[in-house]
Parts: C-alpha cells; sequence; structure tokens
C-alpha cells in the first residue's frame, strides 16, 4: 500500500514537470528550433550519463534502433511545432492545443492500431475541436500559434500510436535512449539548414543556459524516468487518466509565472471549458468501459 501511495505520488509530480515544459519554453530567448536542440543535446548527454552509471543494457538490432531513431525524430518535429505555438502564441494557447491529442487519437487508431472506430469518443473529441475554433475566430491574435499547436498535437498523436507498436518487448530506458539519439541527430542536421534561411543567434545567453538545463533534465529525464517507474506498478489507464491534467497544470503556471491571465479573453476560457470537458467526457468513458 505504502509503495501505491509513493508511486501516485511521483506520477503526479512527472505530471506537474511537464506541466513545466511550456513555462521554459517561453523563458527561453531562443527560437523553437534552437530550443528544441539543445533540448535534445543535453537531454541526450545527460541520460547516457545515466545509463553509463547505472549499467543499463541499451543494445538493439541495427533496424529497430533505426525505428526508434525515426521516433525520436518525429518527437523532435513534435517538440518544434509545441514550442513555435508557445513563442507565437502564449503557454496557455499551447497546452490548450495540445489537448487535441485525444482527438487525433480517435482518428488515427483503426488506421494505425487497428482498433474499432469509436463514434462516442469522436463526438467528446469534437467538443475540444469546438473549443479550439471558438478560440482561433475570436482570439486573431494568435492564429498562427494555433495553427502549430493544433499540428503538434496531431504529431504528437502519431507518436504516441508509433510508440506502442514499436516499444513492444523493448526496455522503456532503451526506448528512451535511441529516441534521444535519433531527434539529437536530427536537429543537427536540421538546425543549420533552417538557420541558414532564418538567421538567429544559436548561442544560448544569460539565463537561456539554466533554463535549457532546467528543461532537459526536470522536464525530459526526470519527467520520463519517473513515468517508466509508475508504469511498473500503475496501469497505464491511471497514468493516462492522471497525464489529463498536464494542461490544467500548464494553463495555471502560465498564469501564476508568466502573468497570462491578462492577455485571455472570454472565448479562450469558453473554449478551454469546452476541450476539458472533452477530456473529461473521453476519461469517463475510459472508465465505465474498465
Amino acid at each position: 500500500m505504502q509503495k501505491s501511495k509513493s508511486d501516485y505520488v511521483k506520477l503526479h509530480i512527472s505530471v506537474l514537470l511537464s506541466g513545466f515544459t511550456g513555462i521554459f519554453a517561453k523563458l527561453i530567448s531562443m527560437n523553437e528550433v534552437v530550443t528544441v536542440w539543445y533540448r535534445m543535446l543535453f537531454a541526450f548527454l545527460l541520460f547516457t550519463v545515466i545509463v553509463f552509471f547505472t549499467k543499463h543494457n541499451v543494445r538493439e538490432n541495427f533496424k529497430e534502433i533505426i525505428k526508434i531513431c525515426a521516433l525520436g525524430m518525429l518527437l523532435a518535429i513534435h517538440l518544434m511545432f509545441f514550442f513555435g505555438s508557445i513563442k507565437y502564441a502564449n503557454v496557455a494557447v499551447g497546452t490548450v492545443c495540445y489537448s487535441l491529442v485525444g482527438f487525433f487519437t480517435v482518428v488515427f487508431e483503426p488506421s494505425i492500431l487497428k482498433l474499432k472506430f469509436s463514434f462516442k469518443e469522436l463526438f467528446y473529441s469534437l467538443l475540444a475541436v469546438l473549443g479550439i475554433l471558438l478560440i482561433f475566430n475570436f482570439d486573431t491574435n494568435f492564429r498562427f500559434g494555433i495553427i502549430l499547436g493544433v499540428i503538434s498535437s496531431a504529431l504528437f498523436a502519431l507518436y504516441t500510436m508509433y510508440n506502442q507498436i514499436i516499444e513492444v518487448g523493448k526496455s522503456s530506458r532503451t526506448m528512451l535512449f535511441y529516441e534521444l539519439l535519433g531527434g539529437t541527430l536530427f536537429m543537427a542536421v536540421f538546425l543549420p539548414v533552417y538557420n541558414y534561411f532564418n538567421p538567429s543567434n544559436i548561442i544560448p545567453i544569460g539565463y537561456d543556459w539554466l533554463w535549457i538545463v532546467l528543461l532537459a533534465f526536470f522536464c525530459t529525464v526526470l519527467m520520463y524516468l519517473m513515468h517508466i517507474s509508475v508504469l511498473k506498478t500503475l496501469s497505464a489507464f491511471t497514468v493516462g487518466l492522471v497525464g489529463n491534467l498536464e494542461p490544467i497544470y500548464g494553463i495555471f503556471f502560465a498564469i501564476i509565472f508568466l502573468n497570462e491571465a491578462h492577455s485571455l479573453n472570454l472565448a479562450f476560457y469558453l473554449g478551454m471549458l469546452l476541450i476539458f470537458l472533452s477530456v473529461f467526457l473521453q476519461s469517463f468513458v475510459k472508465y465505465k468501459s474498465k
């Protein structure tokens, strides 16, 4: 019982840490592409040190390594769109758009995971789409950021599903190692090309170094390791259910630490309520099915 309680605490801490991701993304002065490059690089280096000292075996055959690295590339692309949404709008908008992952999961699951299409889940997830449309039509200042956020949520839904397919029979730490490697290598190639056409500062200045290290360690490596740990004792359903609190934490932190409340109008709050209602109903359906 004591072990179970500590795992619930770990789970909530990991979700809290993920809620801080948008805060650090906003605080870092560099653009979204450079930010993702440093996040992937620092996270990979930190995790490599952990793997070395814990002597964890991350050996895989070459074909599987390529697949996992490709997943890391997909994750890096998702992060660029997610951070871009935050940079061009704000943390609250980027986080709310992230809640559309459930909608895209319902749409993609039948073809990718070969699961039965659920019209009930589609109906509930459409409430989130209506919420985004409400914010999009009445809050024109954030339109480009919303578009990036919607693409980001679609990419993350794809990443999650393909991760489920490839992860079968593999250690989660092995998956994380090669995903970070793949994302780092992809960003190492993509960043110079992007910076050639969009010249910008690629050297962190001032507090950027601190925010990047905190983002890489606490909101990437530590968060993922805690997530792995609780999956050993808690069901995937429970982990997913608590994970739905991430957008709420993200918006709360944005209002508290970045004072974003003054830039959010009534359309945002109405749209946000529709999105949270959608997440609640989808979670309720899954709970009833269990």
